[in-house]
Parts: structure tokens; C-alpha cells; sequence
């Protein structure tokens, strides 16, 4: 077994610290599952690290747990970044192309993608990547692939990613502070994208919904290409709050009822049937099945009408022949799909991890399992040129800390 091959990633989210240790074989499309571990959080508020002292001591529970199980010692782990700070915004970036034959470069669609970076944004807001939509070649557009073709400029559409830059650097302090390194951070958007959706779904046109503890977040494709990413402060531990007050019970009482009894719809079938239900560790209590379904359908609701707001950002000029995707932990919610499809007039449906055997069931491991095989990707491209991945990362570590 080489460690090389073994990718680590940790899934930093509201609710809980994923942690999943995975070798892709050569030969094998899938991923073997080495060792995996969660813990909840603490230090962690829709989604941003907000105390790193209290995140770095769940991070340091986990690795170690992963170390315990798989017998490998961690030297780098892939993390997410997410959270409602998350935003995006249009860019473009212009260069004259710098041969003398006019032959456009690798040099020339850095230099591009870098000139895209200079965007005036407020204080405390960075850059986090720039995503290309399409390249310009003298006027001429809807280019996805410059290089080698001939001009004498070359410019590009893009979409910048940007953040709060407090955030970012409380991730790194406490990851950093376990003493472990940071391979790459994902936003988790992507991360989730990487490991749910096809490529065939992302050049059609299509959006995961990533329902989390403290966030919704959702992320747009059409022809390849990354066009759109929002992140909403809404997610399913705010069912749990509301069935809390609601019930005026405790909110791990309310998780149970979650968890074991909620649904977005009332079936047809239990309608005026045993509207009572009861907790088998509580007996005392009884609740109204009718009533449940009333506030976490509520709930859900409005997570969708806050989505539907977000995608009328991208209509009618994107199309989604491959509707919406749901996944993260949130989507486990019965009959959730039949709400979306209701709810956003669009098809609807669950998505889950693929290329991790025993996982192709458990939408809350998508970005977790989505880090992995960015890593992997990432490992495998940085092998033909060793050099240039430790400068890469390199920059990608130090800069959260140049002023």
C-alpha cells in the first residue's frame, strides 16, 4: 500500500467534523474506504470557524481516530470551506498575447486568469478562485479552449468565488494547529459537486442543493462550467429549532422526532389515522403527527423559496434539462423531493456519493467523499511535476496570511 496514494479529508461543518482516509487502486474507478470518524462541532456558526481553538480540538479528536483505525499516520488532509460568507461575483480579465507569432500560450491564459483577479472588493473580502466561463480570442467568443489558436488578445469571461477573509484564516489556524498539513481547501460547493454529479448532468445545466446543518448551499453547471454559487443561512438544524419551540421540548427530543418521524408530506395513507406519536426513550411525551409535518414542511419550504430566489439570478438564461440535485444531510428528510419538485417546478432528485462503496446511500458524506477525490485528482496531476505542486500549495497555504 503506498501512502502516497492515501488521501485524508476533513468535512469542517456546523453540526459535526467529518473526517474519511480513502486509496483509489490502480486500476479501479473506486475509492476504498480506509478509516472514517466524525465528532461533533463546536466553534462552528453557518458554516464559518468562527472559535479555531474549539475546531482545532475536534479537528485533532478525529485525525487521530482516523490514524487509529487505518494504522497510516496523517501528514496532509484536504479540508472544505464553507459557510453563508461564500459569494460570488462576475469578473474579466484582458492581455495582449505575448509571442511574436500570435500564438496564444499557457503563459497567456495564466496571465488572463490572473488579470481576472483584480477585482476592487470591500474590506476583509479576498479572491478565493476564478472560475472561466469563456475565453475571447480578438472578439471572437464562446471559446473554451485558447490555447494554440492565434491573436492578439485574449480575454475572459469569469466567475470569482470570494469570501471573508477572518474565516478563511480561523480554517487554516485550526487546521494548521494540529500540526497537519493542508494539502488544498475546497469550497464546499464544489466539493459536493465533485462527488454527486455527472459530467453529462454539469454540461446540460444543473444545480446541487446541498442541505447542511447551518447552510443551504447550491451551486450551478451548464456546458462544464461552474456559473453560479450561493450560500443560504438556512438548514436543518433550523427543523429541529422550530419543532422545539413548537413542541416547547428539548432539542435533542427534537432531533429524535426528526430524524425518526418527520416528513415533508403527509402521507395519503396516515391522514386521520394515529395522529399521535411517541418517542420509545420519552413515553411521557406524545405528539401530533400532523402537526410535525405542518412545521418541518414549513421549514422546507422556505428553503426552497430561498433557492428559488437564488436560480431567477440565472434564468432565463441558463436551462436545466437536469434539474436539481439534492444532497447533504438535510435531503434524508422523507418525501423532501416531492416538496422541491412542488415547490421549484423543476425535476428533483437525491443525490448521493459515487465511487465509495457503502456510501452510495448517505447524502451527508458527499463533501467529504467530494474532498477525497479532489485530492486524488489533485495528487495524480501534481505527480508529473513535483516541483510545481509544492509551489502550489505552498501559495495556496501562505497567502491566507500576506496582508
Amino acid at each position: 500500500m503506498s501512502r502516497d496514494n492515501i488521501i485524508t479529508a476533513l468535512d469542517i461543518g456546523t453540526g459535526s467534523i467529518k473526517g474519511l482516509m480513502a486509496i483509489k487502486r490502480q486500476g479501479s474507478s473506486d475509492f476504498e474506504v480506509l478509516a472514517q470518524s466524525q465528532k461533533s462541532s463546536l466553534g462552528i456558526r453557518r458554516g464559518a470557524v468562527v472559535n479555531p481553538e474549539e475546531v482545532f480540538q475536534n479537528i485533532s479528536f478525529v485525525l487521530t481516530r482516523l490514524q487509529q483505525q487505518s494504522g497510516q499516520k496523517i501528514n496532509e488532509v484536504y479540508v472544505n470551506l464553507g459557510g453563508s460568507h461564500l459569494f460570488c461575483l462576475p469578473s474579466r480579465g484582458s492581455v495582449v498575447v505575448s509571442r511574436a507569432d500570435q500564438k496564444i500560450s499557457q503563459e497567456d491564459i495564466d496571465r488572463v486568469l490572473q488579470s481576472a483577479h483584480a477585482l476592487s472588493l470591500p474590506h476583509n473580502k479576498e479572491i478565493l478562485e476564478v472560475f472561466p466561463k469563456e475565453f475571447i480570442v480578438d472578439g471572437e467568443k464562446d471559446i473554451k479552449q485558447p490555447l494554440d489558436m492565434q491573436g492578439v488578445r485574449l480575454e475572459v469571461e469569469a466567475l470569482a468565488l470570494c469570501a471573508f477573509s477572518p474565516y478563511v484564516k480561523n480554517l487554516y489556524d485550526a487546521v494548521l494547529n494540529s500540526e497537519t498539513q493542508i494539502g488544498d481547501v475546497i469550497p464546499s460547493p464544489l466539493a459536493a459537486s465533485k462527488a454527486v454529479l455527472t459530467p453529462q448532468q454539469k454540461e446540460l445545466g444543473v444545480v446541487l442543493v446541498d442541505i447542511g446543518n447551518g447552510t443551504t448551499s447550491l451551486s450551478a453547471f451548464n456546458e462544464g462550467d461552474l456559473i453560479y454559487i450561493a450560500v443560504i443561512p438556512v438548514g436543518s438544524s433550523h427543523i429541529s429549532q422550530d419543532i422545539a419551540v413548537g413542541f416547547q421540548i428539548e432539542m435533542n427530543i427534537a432531533e429524535q422526532l426528526k430524524t425518526q418521524f418527520g416528513t415533508c408530506i403527509l402521507q395519503q395513507s396516515t391522514r386521520g389515522k394515529k395522529d399521535k406519536i411517541m418517542i420509545k426513550d420519552f413515553p411521557s411525551l406524545v405528539f401530533s403527527r400532523k402537526t410535525l409535518t405542518k412545521i418541518i414542511s414549513a421549514r422546507v419550504s422556505e428553503i426552497f423559496e430561498l433557492v428559488q430566489k437564488e436560480l431567477k439570478k440565472i434564468f432565463p438564461q441558463v436551462l436545466l434539462p437536469s434539474g436539481i440535485v439534492l444532497t447533504g444531510g438535510g435531503a434524508k428528510m422523507s418525501k423532501i423531493v416531492e416538496l422541491a419538485k412542488k415547490e421549484l417546478k423543476l425535476p428533483v432528485r437525491l443525490g448521493f456519493p459515487q465511487r465509495f462503496p457503502g456510501m452510495e446511500k448517505d447524502a451527508s458524506m458527499s463533501t467529504v467523499c467530494g474532498l477525497v477525490m479532489e485530492g486524488a485528482e489533485e495528487d495524480s496531476t501534481q505527480g508529473t511535476n513535483t516541483w510545481k505542486g509544492v509551489i502550489a500549495k505552498l501559495k495556496k497555504i501562505f497567502k491566507v496570511f500576506i496582508p
